[in-house]
């Protein structure tokens, strides 16, 4: 899911709130924070770039292809209810 679609769902807020609330999620949290990307199917950038790259690889082992510029393909991914 996009930021933006989390937040639709929820009705509440916006993507950046979205974005603030899985930042501060605890580290080993059940929540699956690393499948949600920008409205362009990319990577967010994060303080700690390890996240980011944290990010790729779970999205990697779960079989989520990335085109060159970092993106996968959010119409072959994106959750629609």
């Amino acid at each position: 899911m996009t930021y933006g679609q989390v937040a639709q769902c929820i009705g509440q807020g916006t993507a950046r709130l979205v974005g603030m609330a899985l930042s501060s999620l605890p580290t080993g949290s059940s929540i699956p924070w690393h499948r949600v990307v920008n409205a362009k199917g990319g990577i967010s950038p994060r303080a700690n770039p390890q996240s980011s790259l944290e990010q790729i690889q779970r999205l990697l082992d779960e079989g989520i292809q990335f085109n060159g510029n970092q993106e996968l393909d959010l119409n072959s991914y994106r959750y629609k209810p």
